[in-house]
C-alpha cells in the first residue's frame, strides 16, 4: 500500500459516514466534568468508549486515577513495535464544558450530532472528542494500509479534567516519566488560524489570573455629604489599573512585558492575519502594543485583560460612594516573562505609583512554551502537511490561549506539534458548539499523511534527519 492509499482510505472513513458514527456515539457521553457528579461517565469514556478502541488497534491500556482529589481519570495507552523505532506520543481529552442544553437554538442538541450543511453541531464536537477520534481513525487507516506495523511506536494519554484545568496532569506526567517517554508530541486541540488554513502550533502562551482590591471601609456614605471628602475605591482602582495598561492596551509595567520578538517567531507570523472569518469581530488595529502587527500582539507578545471590576452595585446604583472595589484580572504571556514574580512585580508597581493600599492576589498561572520554529519536527511536519494538502500550512510559534502543552514541553521535555481540528468561530465552551465537516475531512487526510510519514522518519540525536 501506498500513502495516498492510506489518505483515501482515511477520507473514505468521512465519506461513508463511519466517521460521523463513531464521533456521534462519543458526544453521547455527558463527561461535563464541571460537574461533580460526573465521575461514573467520565470513566466510562475511558473504559467503554476507548479502551475497546484501542485495543483493535493493538493498543494496551490503563485506566490512572487521579492523584488529585476529585479529579478526573487518565487513560495511558501503548502500542509497541520496537525499543529501536521512533515513538510518539498523543493527546486528548474526553471532558467537555457544561451541555447549556436549553441554550441551544431550536434543533439542536448538546449530546447528539446534528448535521446542518457543513456544520456538524453537538458538545465536544469541536473540543476535544472530534479532534482525537479524528486522529486516531488516520491512525487506524495508516496501520491497516501499512499490513499491520506502522514502523514505530505509539503512546497515548487521555485526561478527563482539562476543562477543570487538567488538575493531576502534570503530576500524572512526573509519576510516569518513564512510561511515557517519546521522541515527539502528536496532539490535537484549540483552533487553526482560519477555517481553510491548516495549521501546525508548537506552544501556548501562558496566563497568570489575578485579583486586584480595594476595601476602604465598612459601608458605603451619601456622594452628596460626603463626595471629595472620602476616597472612591473604584476611582482608585481604576486608576491603579491605569498605571499598568494604558487605554490602547499597551503595558506599562515593565516586568510583565516579554522579551523582543525573535526573529525566528516574527518571520514565522508574517503575513498571517488573525480574524476575517464570517462569525469573528472585527480586530481594533491600533490596539495593543504599538510597532506589531496584529497577529504578533496575539501570538508573540503579551497582553492584560480586566475580566470583570466591580464597585458599588451595578444593577441598582445608589448615591452613595461604595466602600470597596475589586477587578479580576489576567495576563496571557509568551515565553520570557517573569510571570512566577507576578505578584511582586505588581505588587512593586503599584507601591511606587501611590496605590499602596490595593491589594494583590495572585490565583493561578501556567507556563508559556514554545518550540522553535526551525526545530527539524517542525520542518519535517510542515512538509508533510504540504503534500497532503498541496497548500503552505500555517506555522504558529505558539497558539495565543492556552492549553497544558507544558506537561509535555517542560515535564516531559518533548518536542510539541500541535495540529489543531477546529475553527475560531467553533463555539467551543458555548452553546451550539460545532464542527467543519469540510475541516474533519481535510484533518483526517493530514493526520493520514503524518502518520504515515513518521513511519519513514530515521532519528539522529532524536530528530528527523
Amino acid at each position: 500500500m501506498t500513502r495516498s492509499a492510506a489518505i483515501s482510505q482515511a477520507t473514505a472513513q468521512y465519506d461513508s459516514g463511519a466517521f460521523l458514527d463513531t464521533l456521534n456515539r462519543r458526544v453521547a457521553y455527558k463527561t461535563e466534568s464541571q460537574e461533580p457528579d460526573s465521575g461514573d461517565v467520565l470513566h466510562a469514556y475511558l473504559s467503554d468508549e476507548l479502551t475497546p478502541a484501542l485495543a483493535t488497534l493493538g493498543f494496551t491500556s490503563r485506566i490512572v486515577p487521579n492523584p488529585i482529589a476529585g479529579g478526573g481519570p487518565f487513560l495511558i495507552a501503548e502500542r509497541h513495535e520496537s525499543d529501536d523505532a521512533p515513538t510518539v506520543l498523543t493527546y486528548g481529552h474526553g471532558d467537555v464544558v457544561r451541555g447549556y442544553d436549553a441554550q441551544w437554538r431550536d434543533g439542536l442538541k448538546p449530546w447528539e450530532i446534528v448535521v446542518e450543511g457543513d456544520r456538524w453541531y453537538g458538545r465536544g464536537t469541536a473540543d476535544n472528542k472530534g479532534q482525537h477520534t479524528i486522529n486516531l481513525a488516520a491512525l487506524a487507516e495508516v496501520l491497516a494500509a501499512r499490513g499491520g506495523k506502522l514502523g514505530y511506536n505509539v503512546k497515548m494519554i487521555v485526561e478527563m479534567g482539562e476543562e477543570m484545568g487538567s488538575p493531576g496532569l502534570h503530576a500524572i506526567c512526573e509519576q510516569l516519566r518513564d512510561e511515557l517517554r517519546a521522541d515527539v508530541l502528536i496532539a490535537s486541540d484549540g483552533p487553526r488560524l482560519a477555517a481553510q488554513r491548516p495549521t501546525v502550533f508548537l506552544g501556548s502562551r501562558g496566563l497568570v489570573n489575578f485579583k486586584l482590591s480595594l476595601n476602604l471601609r465598612d459601608g458605603g456614605h451619601h456622594s452628596g455629604n460626603w463626595g471629595g471628602l472620602l476616597r472612591n475605591p473604584g476611582v482608585v482602582l481604576a486608576n491603579a489599573i491605569a498605571s499598568m495598561v494604558d487605554g490602547n492596551g499597551k503595558i506599562l509595567v515593565e516586568g510583565l512585558r516579554p522579551p523582543e520578538l525573535p526573529t525566528s517567531v516574527r518571520r514565522a507570523l508574517a503575513g498571517l492575519e488573525v480574524g476575517g472569518g464570517p462569525n469573528d469581530p472585527e480586530v481594533d488595529a491600533d490596539y495593543g502594543e504599538p510597532g506589531l502587527t496584529p497577529t504578533e500582539r496575539v501570538i508573540g507578545w503579551n497582553n492584560i485583560e480586566v475580566l470583570a471590576f466591580k464597585t458599588g452595585n451595578p444593577e441598582k446604583p445608589v448615591n452613595a460612594i461604595p466602600p470597596y472595589a475589586y477587578a479580576h484580572m489576567q495576563i496571557r504571556f509568551v515565553v520570557g516573562t517573569d510571570w512566577e514574580r507576578l505578584g511582586d512585580i505588581v505588587r512593586a508597581h503599584l507601591d511606587a505609583h501611590g496605590f499602596t493600599m490595593v491589594d494583590v492576589e495572585v490565583e493561578r498561572g501556567v507556563m508559556a512554551t514554545r518550540l522553535d520554529p526551525e526545530d527539524p519536527w517542525v520542518l519535517w511536519a510542515l512538509a508533510s502537511m504540504r503534500e497532503t494538502t498541496g497548500k503552505p500550512p500555517v506555522l504558529l510559534p505558539n497558539l495565543g490561549g492556552t492549553l497544558p502543552n507544558d506537561a509535555f514541553a517542560d515535564v516531559l521535555g518533548l518536542p510539541t506539534l500541535w495540529v489543531p481540528h477546529s475553527y475560531p468561530a467553533c463555539s467551543q465552551h458555548a452553546p451550539d458548539e460545532h464542527l467543519l465537516g469540510s475541516v474533519a475531512r481535510e484533518a483526517l487526510q493530514i493526520m493520514a499523511g503524518l502518520f504515515w510519514d513518521l513511519g519513514n522518519v530515521e532519528l539522529k540525536e532524536g530528530k528527523p534527519r
